[in-house]
């Protein structure tokens, strides 16, 4: 069982770095939009809407994505005031607890919630309301499951990991 467990988690580990490096070159795509659209507004008093959505359809991509990529490494932000000074077995028990009460069903609350919003979306195929603007915001929409999906996954092969040190 120890074996599977370990397989598991190895193998989840493995796609989320592998969609997490991909997902991290969006950040110099998303770089290079926001400078065409600094230059377009600045010099040529240019705005144009879908360029300023492409901006907030990449970042929410990028942080969607992210997420998951950022607990594989144990970059996310924490508020630690004590975590700091507990022994390492504490902040075991700590991340544990907290994955366990708190972010999975955080994932899966979010997860159900975010397919019916993105299945709404998609049955009429809405587009966005500004005039210029992107036409299908039914695939961002999207990304809400399969990025809480991904954040579900690596927090559970967070846990089975914890589960394995524990025994040994």
């Amino acid at each position: 069982m120890r074996a599977f467990l370990s397989k598991l988690s190895f193998g989840i580990d493995v796609r989320v770095n592998m969609l997490g490096s991909l997902a991290s070159w969006l950040t110099t795509v998303l770089m290079l939009v926001m400078c065409v659209d600094v230059l377009l507004r600045y010099a040529f008093d240019l705005t144009q809407t879908w360029v300023i959505e492409l901006e907030w359809h990449l970042f929410a991509i990028l942080f969607l994505v992210g997420a998951s990529y950022t607990l594989l490494y144990d970059k996310h932000v924490r508020v630690d005031m004590f975590y700091e000074r507990y022994p390492q077995r504490w902040k075991g028990r700590v991340n544990a607890f907290g994955t366990l009460l708190l972010l999975v069903p955080w994932c899966i609350i979010i997860m159900i919630k975010g397919f019916d919003y993105t299945a709404n979306s998609w049955s009429f195929r809405e587009g966005s309301p500004q005039p210029n603007g992107l036409p299908a915001r039914y695939l961002i929409k999207a990304f809400i499951p399969i990025g809480f999906g991904l954040l579900l996954l690596q927090a559970i092969s967070e846990i089975i990991r914890s589960l394995i040190r524990k025994k040994g």
